[in-house]
């Protein structure tokens, strides 16, 4: 699998995917073009760029997902935290936190998600 990564534009093409699949590609191409503003051929070209990475497939005309929305961003999140703060999720939470403050909800939430992880 290539670099598994999304630009801005690409990231935006990905959740139409993502929020319409399985989708024709002939669909496909007239959303791009009602959202995006793309001719069919940025459609294709994009697609088969994203297909080439290993993110969707278009098989058949019918284009589906190799990896889910969610599953693709946890990697993403998982690649950051490893590459910038040598996968030590404290030390990222720690960082974080000095700019933003967590609400008394938030840190409910993360409580929830630590909790269930232990079990």
């Amino acid at each position: 699998m290539s670099e598994l990564r999304l630009g801005a534009v690409e990231s935006r093409f990905a959740d139409i995917i993502w929020k319409n699949e399985p989708i024709p590609s002939g669909d496909l191409a007239k959303l791009a073009e009602r959202e995006l503003s793309w001719k069919r051929t940025t459609t294709y070209t994009v697609l088969k760029r994203l297909c080439e990475r290993g993110i969707f497939r278009n098989l058949n005309g019918t284009v589906t997902s190799l990896i889910s929305r969610d599953e693709f961003y946890a990697m993403q999140s998982e690649k950051f935290v490893e590459e910038t703060f040598d996968g030590s999720l404290p030390a990222f939470l720690a960082a974080f936190c000095t700019r933003k403050k967590l609400s008394d909800k938030e840190m409910e939430e993360l409580k929830k998600v630590i909790d269930s992880m232990e079990g």
